[in-house]
């Protein structure tokens, strides 16, 4: 191999990489209703793609498909690393629990940080009574919930996590 082409193939595999984190940037954002960074993503990557497909579909040998398919698979896994670090969107997180005073403890915890916290008495499987702690938060705190559990002693709880695509009214988000 020559030295171009491996500049080229090198070339070719960071690009790729690159406008696939920029597609997983681009199903992010519109999964979460953020567009105004949609169409610029689109447009960038609409271009650099064009490209790419004439240096493939030109290219002799298979190194250049292989170069381009290794290129994608980089791309997915620094997007979905990028992804996991951004953390955009809001959780209702549903904390269910067997003990009255442990339900108690949390909620004030919780409230205490600055978190808005609704909690319920509700019927558990076989109509046991169980406690039930409702909190909105941003993605990104989710760590911060489950230490907050951690520190009122309760292991390994029943939690229902959902996306939520907006929140009106007012509910508090953030922490601090």
């Amino acid at each position: 191999m020559t030295k171009n082409l491996i500049v080229s193939l090198a070339g070719l595999f960071l690009i790729t990489a690159f406008t696939n984190v920029l597609s997983t940037l681009k199903t992010m954002f519109i999964s979460k209703k953020i567009m105004n960074p949609v169409y610029i993503l689109v447009f960038v990557d609409a271009i650099i793609f064009a490209t790419i497909v004439g240096k493939v579909t030109s290219g002799d040998g298979i190194q250049f498909t292989i170069a381009y398919a290794l290129g994608r698979s980089m791309g997915v896994f620094i997007g979905n690393k990028l992804e996991d670090r951004l953390a955009l969107g809001i959780l209702e997180v549903d904390v269910f629990l067997n003990h009255k005073y442990k339900m108690i403890e949390l909620a004030e915890n919780l409230r205490e940080e600055g978190y808005t916290v609704n909690n319920y008495s509700v019927s558990g499987n076989n109509g046991n009574k169980r406690y039930k702690v409702e909190v909105v938060i941003n993605r990104k705190e989710f760590r911060i919930l489950e230490d907050i559990i951690e520190e009122c002693g309760i292991n390994t709880p029943t939690l229902k996590v959902k996306n939520l695509s907006k929140v009106d009214g007012k509910i508090t988000t953030t922490s601090s």
